[in-house]
């Protein structure tokens, strides 16, 4: 079967059976419809000049990740010349060990986003802080601590597919409404979901080689536990190279997942944006990308368009140059927490005065909470582990919560499962600017986790009294079960209908579309990556059909 006809067999099974779904987890050891490009397809190459001051471009893209390259993507193909400015690195270029990314078990300078020690999601072990210094560095790994949560954010061209486990998961058909309730389901499952899907490369584990294989016992023993406690388990697609994969396994292909890498990025089986839809984009010849640039400021110029301030970094942060530049049409599409703090601060300041009071809210966290399982003797994990997760456990109509059988790759025979938890935590944050420090700052509290803590415990204190298991408590800290301190999934801060009309329009400034997770009001239901890319397709052809 051809990668084409097998993608498309793919989509169109996940939507039939609904798959239910875990989450990308940043994982932790420490943590088109459209001619879709095949799976080997060689990464964006992103060696074209940097953007000069002064450049005049029809479209504007902020940030590489999903939405920005669906976005990018599609104007392209529409004849529309696109730039896009990303923040991180190009990621193109192999260190001095042969690899473009690190080790997940051996972070370097290369795993963190400006920070000089690690800060990694699962930072404890047998009680012990696992944390490292490491040079400062443009990383690919941005742990932002924004008050009273730290969220996880990927920086490089492709965004968070660079940092992710992969997990891409359509959304049950039931709930949907509770997702994008302004949004026509019928379309989106019929047509837009099926195209992300086929656009990201989206495949099925085989579940006979995962019956056998060594590096996935510890989601066979986690499929157990489930089951014992009357629990689903179910598969759940991923954008990793599966037969690829299997390669790894077999000894016949350099070990990628099978290596521990995930966190701070996947040297070669994984199918991230640069692989698919940028290097699709960049095949158009009318896709330019500016690694190492910061949007700064968005103003209206007059007689239309607008100009755009942009910094250009070096790889310690430092700020090299300031450049000014006009467009006709910007997007954002610098992820929720980079699209939010940046509109909020251009309304604040008065360089876009004409945003709505929605602007900032509505921002959520999806949910995530992890723990861990002391299991019996009987019930080891393996030593070997795949980072990408492909199962998990389904509660979410009686108890609001589903936890990815998530990896512990540490090399060593731990006897723990580890999950991350997506739940039905109502509770929502809002981004506001703080003139005093000049800074957007967010007013989420740790405390809001607790229905997350409360709604995952249904899972598992289900799961400890049937096995007579308890929880580890020495994965966050000392004597501290829930990980409750960060997100992998920040959703919302300009939601769809609310602080845009039903496509992203941003009211008030003709021309500047948020086309990215901001949209979304603070939860999925699962994994987020699918529904941002779907959505985006929805938007940019209707924003290409009426406004150009």
């Amino acid at each position: 079967m051809s990668d084409k006809s097998l993608t498309s067999k793919v989509s169109q099974g996940i939507s039939r059976r609904s798959f239910i779904a875990g989450t990308s987890s940043i994982l932790g050891a420490m943590a088109l419809a459209v001619n879709p490009t095949p799976v080997q397809a060689k990464p964006a190459n992103t060696s074209s000049a940097p953007i000069d001051t002064g450049a005049h471009v029809p479209a504007l893209v902020i940030g590489t990740g999903y939405g920005g390259s669906v976005a990018a993507l599609r104007l392209a193909q529409a004849g529309v010349d696109v730039h896009m400015i990303e923040m991180g690195m190009a990621w193109d270029t192999p260190g001095p060990d042969g690899k473009i990314f690190c080790n997940t078990l051996s972070p370097d300078q290369r795993s963190y986003w400006l920070r000089t020690r690690t800060k990694a999601p699962l930072n404890y072990f047998l009680g012990f802080p696992i944390d490292r210094d490491i040079p400062k560095y443009t990383g690919i790994l941005d742990a932002e601590e924004m008050g009273g949560i730290i969220v996880y954010q990927g920086r490089g061209v492709g965004g968070g597919s660079l940092v992710n486990g992969g997990m891409a998961v359509t959304p049950k058909r039931e709930n949907f409404g509770a997702v994008l309730p302004s949004v026509n389901a019928d379309e989106m499952y019929n047509v837009y979901y099926p195209r992300a899907n086929a656009g990201l490369g989206v495949g099925l584990v085989d579940p006979d080689w995962f019956n056998t294989v060594d590096c996935y016992q510890f989601a066979r023993v986690g499929r157990k536990h489930a089951q014992r406690s009357n629990f689903p388990f179910v598969f759940v697609p991923d954008v990793y190279d599966w037969d690829y994969m299997k390669q790894e396994a077999a000894g016949t292909a350099t070990k990628s997942a099978l290596d521990g890498e995930i966190l701070y990025g996947n040297n070669h089986g994984k199918k991230s944006l640069q692989k698919t839809y940028l290097a699709a984009a960049k095949a158009t010849g009318k896709v330019s990308i500016s690694p190492l640039h910061k949007v700064t400021t968005v103003t209206p110029t007059t007689g239309g368009g607008y100009t755009v301030v942009i910094e250009q970094l070096n790889t310690t942060g430092d700020t090299i140059a300031t450049k000014t530049v006009t467009a006709d049409r910007v997007f954002f599409a610098a992820g929720s927490v980079g699209t939010s703090k940046l509109l909020v601060k251009l309304k604040a300041t008065g360089a876009l005065p004409n945003l709505n009071n929605e602007i900032g809210k509505g921002w959520g966290d999806n949910g995530n909470v992890m723990c861990g399982r002391a299991n019996h003797l009987w019930d080891p994990t393996g030593k070997l582990q795949a980072t990408i997760p492909c199962g998990g456990i389904d509660n979410w109509a009686a108890g609001g919560a589903f936890a990815e059988v998530a990896p512990l790759p540490t090399g060593i025979e731990t006897y723990a499962s580890f999950y991350l938890s997506i739940t039905k935590n109502p509770n929502r944050a809002e981004f506001s600017w703080n003139a005093a420090t000049g800074k957007a700052e967010l007013n989420w509290q740790t405390a809001w986790k607790q229905p997350a803590i409360d709604m995952a415990k249904t899972i598992f204190d289900k799961i400890n009294s049937k096995e007579g298991t308890i929880y580890r408590s020495d994965l966050f800290g000392t004597n501290k079960i829930w990980g409750d301190h960060l997100t992998y999934h920040p959703l919302g801060g300009a939601v769809l209908n609310k602080a845009t009309d039903n496509y992203g329009r941003l009211h008030g400034h003709p021309g500047l579309y948020v086309i990215d997770g901001a949209l979304i009001p603070g939860n999925t239901s699962v994994n987020p990556f699918v529904t941002i890319t779907a959505l985006a397709e929805r938007n940019i052809e209707k924003i290409i059909a009426t406004d150009l």
